[in-house]
Protein backbone atom coordinates (compact mmCIF):
# COMPACT_ATOMS: atom_id res chain seq x y z
CA UNK A 1 0.00 0.00 0.00
CA UNK A 2 1.46 3.36 -1.04
CA UNK A 3 1.42 6.35 1.32
CA UNK A 4 -1.27 7.97 -0.83
CA UNK A 5 -3.45 4.85 -0.74
CA UNK A 6 -2.96 4.68 3.02
CA UNK A 7 -4.11 8.28 3.37
CA UNK A 8 -7.22 7.53 1.31
CA UNK A 9 -8.05 4.61 3.61
CA UNK A 10 -7.51 6.69 6.75
CA UNK A 11 -9.80 9.47 5.51
CA UNK A 12 -12.63 6.96 4.93
CA UNK A 13 -12.89 6.41 8.67
CA UNK A 14 -15.19 9.10 10.06
CA UNK A 15 -13.31 10.10 13.20
CA UNK A 16 -15.07 13.43 13.74
CA UNK A 17 -14.35 14.65 17.26
CA UNK A 18 -16.60 14.82 19.14
CA UNK A 19 -17.43 11.98 19.51
CA UNK A 20 -14.20 10.63 17.97
CA UNK A 21 -14.85 6.90 17.59
CA UNK A 22 -11.25 6.42 16.49
CA UNK A 23 -11.20 2.68 17.32
CA UNK A 24 -11.82 1.32 13.82
CA UNK A 25 -9.18 3.61 12.31
CA UNK A 26 -6.61 2.71 14.97
CA UNK A 27 -7.35 -1.01 14.56
CA UNK A 28 -6.80 -0.64 10.82
CA UNK A 29 -3.30 0.75 11.47
CA UNK A 30 -2.70 -2.01 14.00
CA UNK A 31 -3.53 -4.64 11.37
CA UNK A 32 -1.09 -3.06 8.92
CA UNK A 33 1.65 -3.25 11.54
CA UNK A 34 0.79 -6.84 12.38
CA UNK A 35 1.02 -7.82 8.72
CA UNK A 36 4.55 -6.38 8.75
CA UNK A 37 5.47 -8.41 11.83
CA UNK A 38 5.21 -5.49 14.31
CA UNK A 39 3.32 -6.00 17.55
CA UNK A 40 1.54 -3.05 19.10
CA UNK A 41 -0.37 -2.23 22.26
CA UNK A 42 -3.55 -0.23 22.73
CA UNK A 43 -4.09 2.11 25.69
CA UNK A 44 -7.52 3.61 26.21
CA UNK A 45 -9.40 5.68 28.72
CA UNK A 46 -12.51 4.80 26.68
CA UNK A 47 -12.52 1.58 24.56
CA UNK A 48 -13.92 3.49 21.59
CA UNK A 49 -10.98 5.90 21.73
CA UNK A 50 -7.74 3.89 21.84
CA UNK A 51 -4.16 4.99 21.34
CA UNK A 52 -1.68 2.70 19.59
CA UNK A 53 1.95 2.30 20.65
CA UNK A 54 4.48 0.28 18.62
CA UNK A 55 8.26 0.04 18.48
CA UNK A 56 10.87 -0.89 15.88
CA UNK A 57 14.34 -1.68 17.22
CA UNK A 58 17.37 0.15 15.90
CA UNK A 59 21.14 -0.22 16.30
CA UNK A 60 21.23 1.35 19.76
CA UNK A 61 23.54 4.18 18.70
CA UNK A 62 21.00 6.97 19.36
CA UNK A 63 18.20 7.73 21.79
CA UNK A 64 14.74 6.47 20.89
CA UNK A 65 12.77 8.75 18.54
CA UNK A 66 9.01 9.22 18.87
CA UNK A 67 6.63 9.61 15.92
CA UNK A 68 3.31 10.93 17.20
CA UNK A 69 0.18 11.85 15.27
CA UNK A 70 -3.58 11.93 15.77
CA UNK A 71 -6.34 10.44 13.64
CA UNK A 72 -9.34 12.34 15.02
CA UNK A 73 -10.61 15.23 12.90
CA UNK A 74 -12.81 18.30 13.30
CA UNK A 75 -16.42 18.46 12.18
CA UNK A 76 -17.68 19.04 8.65
CA UNK A 77 -21.12 20.18 9.83
CA UNK A 78 -22.36 23.29 8.04
CA UNK A 79 -19.65 23.17 5.39
CA UNK A 80 -20.36 22.90 1.66
CA UNK A 81 -17.89 20.39 0.21
CA UNK A 82 -17.31 19.86 -3.50
CA UNK A 83 -16.56 16.18 -2.81
CA UNK A 84 -17.56 13.79 0.01
CA UNK A 85 -15.49 14.74 3.09
CA UNK A 86 -14.93 11.09 4.03
CA UNK A 87 -14.54 9.73 0.50
CA UNK A 88 -10.76 9.95 0.23
CA UNK A 89 -11.11 10.66 -3.49
CA UNK A 90 -7.99 11.09 -5.62
CA UNK A 91 -8.85 13.78 -8.16
CA UNK A 92 -6.41 15.63 -10.42
CA UNK A 93 -3.49 14.49 -8.29
CA UNK A 94 -5.03 15.59 -4.97
CA UNK A 95 -6.45 13.49 -2.11
CA UNK A 96 -9.69 15.02 -0.82
CA UNK A 97 -11.20 14.62 2.60
CA UNK A 98 -11.33 15.74 6.19
CA UNK A 99 -7.96 15.18 7.79
CA UNK A 100 -5.97 15.21 4.55
CA UNK A 101 -3.81 17.94 6.10
CA UNK A 102 -4.78 17.81 9.78
CA UNK A 103 -3.41 15.31 10.28
CA UNK A 104 -4.09 11.99 8.59
CA UNK A 105 -1.73 13.03 5.80
CA UNK A 106 1.16 13.12 8.26
CA UNK A 107 0.00 9.91 9.96
CA UNK A 108 0.15 8.23 6.53
CA UNK A 109 3.74 9.50 6.18
CA UNK A 110 4.74 8.31 9.66
CA UNK A 111 3.13 4.88 9.34
CA UNK A 112 4.56 4.36 5.86
CA UNK A 113 8.09 5.28 6.99
CA UNK A 114 7.69 3.14 10.13
CA UNK A 115 6.65 0.17 7.99
CA UNK A 116 9.70 0.68 5.76
CA UNK A 117 11.83 0.47 8.89
CA UNK A 118 9.97 -2.63 10.09
CA UNK A 119 10.64 -4.33 6.76
CA UNK A 120 14.35 -3.60 7.06
CA UNK A 121 14.38 -1.03 4.27
CA UNK A 122 15.76 1.67 6.59
CA UNK A 123 18.80 1.42 8.87
CA UNK A 124 17.78 2.99 12.19
CA UNK A 125 20.45 4.41 14.53
CA UNK A 126 18.10 3.93 17.46
CA UNK A 127 14.64 2.61 18.30
CA UNK A 128 11.59 4.34 16.83
CA UNK A 129 8.30 4.44 18.72
CA UNK A 130 5.10 5.10 16.76
CA UNK A 131 2.10 6.51 18.65
CA UNK A 132 -1.25 6.92 16.87
CA UNK A 133 -3.43 9.15 19.02
CA UNK A 134 -7.07 9.91 19.61
CA UNK A 135 -8.65 13.18 20.80
CA UNK A 136 -6.13 15.85 19.81
CA UNK A 137 -8.86 18.08 18.42
CA UNK A 138 -10.81 18.21 21.67
CA UNK A 139 -8.17 18.64 24.34
CA UNK A 140 -6.31 15.32 24.45
CA UNK A 141 -8.02 13.93 27.58
CA UNK A 142 -8.48 10.56 25.81
CA UNK A 143 -5.23 10.79 23.85
CA UNK A 144 -1.84 12.33 24.54
CA UNK A 145 -2.79 13.80 27.91
CA UNK A 146 -4.08 10.42 29.04
CA UNK A 147 -0.90 8.63 27.95
CA UNK A 148 1.40 11.19 29.55
CA UNK A 149 -0.57 11.25 32.82
CA UNK A 150 -1.29 7.53 33.15
CA UNK A 151 1.47 5.77 31.18
CA UNK A 152 4.60 7.96 31.25
CA UNK A 153 6.76 4.81 31.38
CA UNK A 154 6.02 4.29 27.67
CA UNK A 155 8.22 7.28 26.90
CA UNK A 156 11.15 6.62 29.25
CA UNK A 157 14.40 7.80 27.72
CA UNK A 158 12.76 9.61 24.80
CA UNK A 159 13.89 13.20 24.29
CA UNK A 160 12.85 13.97 20.70
CA UNK A 161 9.70 13.48 18.64
CA UNK A 162 8.34 14.30 15.21
CA UNK A 163 4.79 15.58 15.25
CA UNK A 164 2.23 18.02 13.95
CA UNK A 165 2.27 21.47 12.38
CA UNK A 166 5.55 22.07 10.59
CA UNK A 167 7.52 21.29 7.45
CA UNK A 168 4.83 22.52 5.04
CA UNK A 169 6.26 24.79 2.35
CA UNK A 170 5.30 28.44 2.22
CA UNK A 171 6.34 30.87 -0.51
CA UNK A 172 7.32 34.36 0.69
CA UNK A 173 8.60 36.95 -1.78
CA UNK A 174 9.32 34.24 -4.32
CA UNK A 175 11.31 32.06 -1.91
CA UNK A 176 10.10 28.66 -0.69
CA UNK A 177 10.45 28.24 3.06
CA UNK A 178 9.92 25.13 5.17
CA UNK A 179 9.01 26.17 8.74
CA UNK A 180 9.96 23.47 11.25
CA UNK A 181 7.96 23.91 14.43
CA UNK A 182 10.11 24.16 17.56
CA UNK A 183 7.56 25.49 20.02
CA UNK A 184 4.06 26.75 20.49
CA UNK A 185 2.21 29.34 22.50
CA UNK A 186 0.68 28.07 25.73
CA UNK A 187 -3.03 27.90 26.49
CA UNK A 188 -3.92 30.30 29.29
CA UNK A 189 -7.70 30.55 29.57
CA UNK A 190 -8.94 33.30 31.84
CA UNK A 191 -12.19 34.44 33.46
CA UNK A 192 -12.82 38.16 33.88
CA UNK A 193 -15.51 39.23 36.35
CA UNK A 194 -17.11 42.63 35.78
CA UNK A 195 -19.12 43.99 38.72
CA UNK A 196 -21.41 46.98 39.07
CA UNK A 197 -24.73 48.13 40.43
CA UNK A 198 -27.69 46.01 39.38
CA UNK A 199 -31.32 47.02 39.33
CA UNK A 200 -34.64 47.11 37.54
CA UNK A 201 -34.50 47.06 33.77
CA UNK A 202 -37.08 49.85 33.53
CA UNK A 203 -34.82 52.36 35.25
CA UNK A 204 -31.98 54.41 33.80
CA UNK A 205 -28.56 53.15 34.88
CA UNK A 206 -25.34 54.95 34.01
CA UNK A 207 -21.95 53.27 34.15
CA UNK A 208 -23.54 49.90 34.93
CA UNK A 209 -22.07 46.46 34.54
CA UNK A 210 -22.96 46.23 30.85
CA UNK A 211 -21.32 49.58 30.13
CA UNK A 212 -18.18 48.49 31.95
CA UNK A 213 -18.14 45.27 29.95
CA UNK A 214 -18.53 47.25 26.72
CA UNK A 215 -15.56 49.47 27.61
CA UNK A 216 -13.46 46.40 28.40
CA UNK A 217 -14.27 44.78 25.06
CA UNK A 218 -13.58 48.04 23.23
CA UNK A 219 -10.21 48.39 24.96
CA UNK A 220 -9.25 44.79 24.13
CA UNK A 221 -10.09 45.48 20.49
CA UNK A 222 -8.21 48.76 20.21
CA UNK A 223 -5.20 48.31 22.49
CA UNK A 224 -2.88 45.38 21.70
CA UNK A 225 -0.73 43.74 24.33
CA UNK A 226 2.98 44.63 24.16
CA UNK A 227 5.43 43.10 21.69
CA UNK A 228 8.01 40.56 22.86
CA UNK A 229 10.68 38.89 20.72
CA UNK A 230 11.28 35.28 21.77
CA UNK A 231 14.37 33.33 20.61
CA UNK A 232 12.42 31.16 18.14
CA UNK A 233 10.70 34.13 16.54
CA UNK A 234 13.94 36.08 16.35
CA UNK A 235 15.55 33.20 14.43
CA UNK A 236 12.45 32.83 12.24
CA UNK A 237 12.37 36.53 11.31
CA UNK A 238 16.12 36.63 10.65
CA UNK A 239 15.83 33.51 8.43
CA UNK A 240 13.13 35.17 6.32
CA UNK A 241 14.91 38.53 6.19
CA UNK A 242 18.14 36.96 4.96
CA UNK A 243 16.36 35.87 1.78
CA UNK A 244 14.62 39.17 1.03
CA UNK A 245 15.90 42.19 -0.92
CA UNK A 246 15.85 45.66 0.52
CA UNK A 247 13.64 47.43 1.56
CA UNK A 248 11.59 44.33 2.48
CA UNK A 249 14.50 42.96 4.50
CA UNK A 250 14.79 46.14 6.53
CA UNK A 251 11.04 46.22 7.09
CA UNK A 252 10.81 42.73 8.54
CA UNK A 253 13.90 43.24 10.70
CA UNK A 254 12.09 46.19 12.27
CA UNK A 255 9.85 43.60 13.96
CA UNK A 256 12.79 42.71 16.19
CA UNK A 257 12.66 46.19 17.76
CA UNK A 258 9.66 46.21 20.14
CA UNK A 259 9.65 50.01 20.43
CA UNK A 260 8.94 50.55 16.73
CA UNK A 261 7.61 47.18 15.53
CA UNK A 262 3.98 48.34 15.72
CA UNK A 263 4.69 50.84 12.93
CA UNK A 264 6.02 48.10 10.64
CA UNK A 265 3.19 45.58 11.14
CA UNK A 266 0.57 47.35 8.96
CA UNK A 267 3.05 47.42 6.08
CA UNK A 268 3.56 43.65 5.98
CA UNK A 269 1.88 41.74 3.18
CA UNK A 270 -0.80 39.10 3.83
CA UNK A 271 1.75 36.25 3.92
CA UNK A 272 3.75 37.90 6.72
CA UNK A 273 1.06 39.64 8.75
CA UNK A 274 0.27 36.47 10.80
CA UNK A 275 3.71 36.92 12.42
CA UNK A 276 2.06 39.49 14.71
CA UNK A 277 0.39 36.66 16.66
CA UNK A 278 3.85 35.31 17.46
CA UNK A 279 5.10 38.65 18.80
CA UNK A 280 2.53 39.14 21.55
CA UNK A 281 0.71 37.35 24.29
CA UNK A 282 -2.89 37.44 23.10
CA UNK A 283 -6.34 37.53 24.68
CA UNK A 284 -9.65 37.11 22.86
CA UNK A 285 -13.08 37.31 24.48
CA UNK A 286 -15.12 34.24 23.54
CA UNK A 287 -18.01 33.66 25.99
CA UNK A 288 -20.15 36.08 28.02
CA UNK A 289 -22.31 35.00 30.94
CA UNK A 290 -24.53 37.45 32.79
CA UNK A 291 -28.14 38.12 33.65
CA UNK A 292 -31.05 35.76 34.18
CA UNK A 293 -34.09 37.90 33.35
CA UNK A 294 -34.62 40.50 30.68
CA UNK A 295 -35.97 43.05 33.21
CA UNK A 296 -33.12 42.68 35.72
CA UNK A 297 -29.82 44.48 35.20
CA UNK A 298 -27.08 42.07 36.35
CA UNK A 299 -24.69 43.12 39.05
CA UNK A 300 -22.04 40.69 37.80
CA UNK A 301 -20.97 39.49 34.37
CA UNK A 302 -18.40 36.81 33.62
CA UNK A 303 -16.34 36.92 30.46
CA UNK A 304 -14.28 33.94 29.29
CA UNK A 305 -11.01 34.82 27.58
CA UNK A 306 -8.87 32.64 25.33
CA UNK A 307 -5.38 33.70 26.35
CA UNK A 308 -2.22 32.45 24.65
CA UNK A 309 1.21 32.87 26.20
CA UNK A 310 4.52 33.17 24.42
CA UNK A 311 7.13 30.65 25.57
CA UNK A 312 8.75 31.75 28.82
CA UNK A 313 5.81 33.84 30.03
CA UNK A 314 3.58 33.10 33.01
CA UNK A 315 -0.16 33.60 33.60
CA UNK A 316 0.70 36.30 36.13
CA UNK A 317 2.60 38.27 33.49
CA UNK A 318 -0.32 37.99 31.06
CA UNK A 319 -2.79 39.19 33.69
CA UNK A 320 -0.53 42.13 34.53
CA UNK A 321 -0.40 43.10 30.84
CA UNK A 322 -4.17 42.77 30.65
CA UNK A 323 -4.75 45.03 33.66
CA UNK A 324 -2.64 47.72 31.95
CA UNK A 325 -5.33 47.80 29.26
CA UNK A 326 -8.60 47.18 31.12
CA UNK A 327 -7.75 48.66 34.52
CA UNK A 328 -7.52 47.09 37.95
CA UNK A 329 -11.22 47.12 38.88
CA UNK A 330 -11.99 44.00 36.80
CA UNK A 331 -11.08 40.71 38.46
CA UNK A 332 -9.14 38.24 36.28
CA UNK A 333 -8.54 34.59 37.24
CA UNK A 334 -6.79 31.69 35.54
CA UNK A 335 -9.12 28.89 34.42
CA UNK A 336 -6.58 26.65 32.68
CA UNK A 337 -2.89 26.88 31.89
CA UNK A 338 -1.03 24.29 29.83
CA UNK A 339 2.62 25.12 30.48
CA UNK A 340 5.35 24.51 27.93
CA UNK A 341 9.14 24.83 27.76
CA UNK A 342 10.64 28.33 27.72
CA UNK A 343 13.23 27.45 25.06
CA UNK A 344 13.48 24.64 22.51
CA UNK A 345 15.97 21.81 22.19
CA UNK A 346 17.56 22.36 18.77
CA UNK A 347 19.53 19.10 18.53
CA UNK A 348 17.70 17.66 15.51
CA UNK A 349 16.87 20.92 13.73
CA UNK A 350 19.91 20.96 11.42
CA UNK A 351 19.40 17.31 10.48
CA UNK A 352 15.75 17.88 9.58
CA UNK A 353 16.63 21.01 7.63
CA UNK A 354 19.31 19.08 5.77
CA UNK A 355 16.80 16.42 4.72
CA UNK A 356 14.50 19.10 3.30
CA UNK A 357 17.35 20.76 1.40
CA UNK A 358 18.29 17.41 -0.14
CA UNK A 359 14.76 16.85 -1.43
CA UNK A 360 14.25 20.48 -2.44
CA UNK A 361 17.59 22.27 -3.05
CA UNK A 362 15.77 25.59 -3.42
CA UNK A 363 13.94 25.14 -0.12
CA UNK A 364 14.91 27.16 2.95
CA UNK A 365 14.29 25.51 6.36
CA UNK A 366 13.50 27.89 9.19
CA UNK A 367 12.34 27.66 12.82
CA UNK A 368 8.65 28.16 13.62
CA UNK A 369 6.71 29.12 16.69
CA UNK A 370 3.11 27.87 16.42
CA UNK A 371 0.33 30.18 17.49
CA UNK A 372 -2.01 27.29 18.29
CA UNK A 373 -1.41 24.15 20.31
CA UNK A 374 -0.80 20.49 19.50
CA UNK A 375 -0.20 17.30 21.46
CA UNK A 376 3.43 18.45 21.74
CA UNK A 377 2.49 20.39 24.88
CA UNK A 378 1.71 17.17 26.73
CA UNK A 379 4.86 15.34 25.66
CA UNK A 380 6.91 18.38 26.68
CA UNK A 381 5.90 17.64 30.29
CA UNK A 382 8.07 14.52 30.00
CA UNK A 383 11.00 16.51 28.65
CA UNK A 384 10.31 15.55 25.03
CA UNK A 385 11.02 18.14 22.33
CA UNK A 386 8.60 17.76 19.44
CA UNK A 387 9.66 19.02 16.04
CA UNK A 388 6.64 19.89 13.92
CA UNK A 389 7.62 17.92 10.83
CA UNK A 390 4.97 16.82 8.36
CA UNK A 391 6.88 17.83 5.23
CA UNK A 392 4.91 18.83 2.15
CA UNK A 393 6.19 20.63 -0.92
CA UNK A 394 3.12 22.51 -2.12
CA UNK A 395 2.43 24.56 -5.25
CA UNK A 396 2.79 28.27 -4.52
CA UNK A 397 -0.92 28.91 -5.07
CA UNK A 398 -2.15 25.97 -3.00
CA UNK A 399 -4.69 27.34 -0.46
CA UNK A 400 -3.38 25.46 2.58
CA UNK A 401 -4.48 28.00 5.20
CA UNK A 402 -7.96 28.31 3.71
CA UNK A 403 -8.80 24.59 3.78
CA UNK A 404 -7.52 23.39 7.16
CA UNK A 405 -10.60 22.81 9.38
CA UNK A 406 -12.69 24.09 6.45
CA UNK A 407 -14.52 22.72 3.42
CA UNK A 408 -12.62 21.02 0.60
CA UNK A 409 -9.60 19.99 2.68
CA UNK A 410 -7.19 18.18 0.41
CA UNK A 411 -3.50 17.59 -0.22
CA UNK A 412 -1.45 16.91 -3.37
CA UNK A 413 -0.51 13.24 -3.64
CA UNK A 414 3.03 14.32 -4.55
CA UNK A 415 3.27 16.18 -1.23
CA UNK A 416 2.42 13.00 0.68
CA UNK A 417 5.13 11.09 -1.20
CA UNK A 418 7.60 13.95 -0.58
CA UNK A 419 6.82 13.89 3.14
CA UNK A 420 7.15 10.12 3.41
CA UNK A 421 10.59 10.23 1.84
CA UNK A 422 11.64 13.09 4.14
CA UNK A 423 10.47 11.24 7.25
CA UNK A 424 12.17 8.05 6.04
CA UNK A 425 15.49 9.86 5.66
CA UNK A 426 15.10 11.49 9.07
CA UNK A 427 14.57 8.05 10.66
CA UNK A 428 18.00 7.02 9.41
CA UNK A 429 19.83 10.06 10.81
CA UNK A 430 18.50 10.98 14.25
Amino acid sequence: MTPVELLQRLIRFDTTNPPGNEAACVEFVRDLLKDAGVESELYAKDPSRPNLVARVTGKGQSRTLLLQGHVDVVTTTGQAWARPPFGGDLVDGEVWGRGAVDMKGAVAMYVSAFLRAARGELELPGDVVLVVLSDEENGGDYGAKFLVDEHPELFAGIRHALGEAGGISRVIAGKRFYPIQLGEKQICWLKATVRGRGGHGAMIHRDGTMARLARMLRDLDRKPLPIHVTPIVRDMIESIAAQLPRPKRDLILTLLKPGIADRALPRLGPRLRPIETLLRNTVNATIVRGGEKVNVIPAEIELELDGRLLPGFTPGQLIAELHEIIGDDIEVDVVRHDAGPAEPDLELFDMLGGVLRELDPEGIPMPLLQGGVTDARFFSQLGIQTYGFMPMRLPEDFPILEIVHAADERVPAAAVEFGTEAVSRALQRF
